[in-house]
């Protein structure tokens, strides 16, 4: 089992960057293919972007697609998301999400995760 905890939400104008974090702790980290989704009020939970568990193969949604990076650190058990160019429509709480371990492929569906972290909030202002 794994646990997630996301930080580097924040309240920023459009244009603006934020880099978010999603540190892991419990199994190993290499164990899991990670991903991003993100929720606006009312909205649905929606997929950012994936990554597989040595970081070889990432996936993005249009939305993200040129402005968004997803990477990550095993030795630190960690995965980011930066965040570029954003804008309001951007404003959402982001989750870190893990696949079982038993998983390989990149998912994008919320129901191919088994893991969630609690979410840090975005917000852009026009």
């Amino acid at each position: 089992q794994v646990q997630l905890v996301e930080s580097g939400g924040g309240v920023v104008q459009a244009g603006a960057s934020l880099r978010l974090s999603c540190e892991a702790s419990g199994r190993t980290f290499t164990s899991y293919v990670t991903g991003w989704f993100r929720q606006a009020p009312g909205r649905e939970r929606e997929f950012v972007a994936a990554i597989t568990k040595n970081g070889d193969s990432k996936h993005y949604a249009d939305s993200a697609k040129g402005r968004f990076t997803i990477s990550r650190d095993n030795a630190k058990n960690t995965v980011y998301l930066q965040l570029n160019t954003l804008k309001p429509e951007d404003t959402a709480v982001y989750h870190c999400a893990a696949r079982g371990s038993i998983f390989w492929s990149l998912g994008t569906h919320s129901d191919d995760y088994l893991y969630w972290g609690q979410g840090t909030q975005v917000t852009v202002s026009a």
